[in-house]
């Protein structure tokens, strides 16, 4: 079956940078999927981070993301990054890729979800 793996996370100051990963098992199921990034901080519901559609061509930020982070792929290589700059003790989250659909205005994950990779911003 497809697995979605992370990797990148870790412990980091205010102000400095991640980059994320996302690998799929199945190339070819990659393809053809449109990927995102959510989070997840402890006491708190998941919340979108950013998508990407199938080609790359198109993206989509969460206000917070929007202007720091840059999602990205390469669909050869079934991998997608999460590219994170000037990163806030608030971005402090479980980061997890996975597909997504767009309804009614919402991003949301369905059907395939990555385990997480753990990011820690603080001083």
């Amino acid at each position: 079956q497809v697995q979605l793996t992370e990797s990148g996370g870790g412990s980091v100051q205010p102000g400095g940078s991640l980059r994320l990963s996302c690998v799929a098992s199945g190339p070819l199921f990659f393809t053809g999927r449109w990927m995102g990034w959510f989070r997840q901080a402890p006491g708190k519901e998941r919340e979108f981070v950013a998508a990407i559609t199938p080609d790359g061509r198109t993206r989509d930020y969460s206000d917070s993301a929007a202007g720091r982070f840059t999602i990205s792929r390469e669909n050869v290589e079934a991998t997608m990054w999460l590219q994170m700059n000037d990163l806030k003790v608030e971005d402090t989250a479980t980061y997890f890729c996975a597909t997504v659909q767009k309804r009614r205005g919402t991003w949301i994950g369905y059907e395939y979800w990555g385990q997480g990779t753990q990011v820690t911003v603080a001083s």
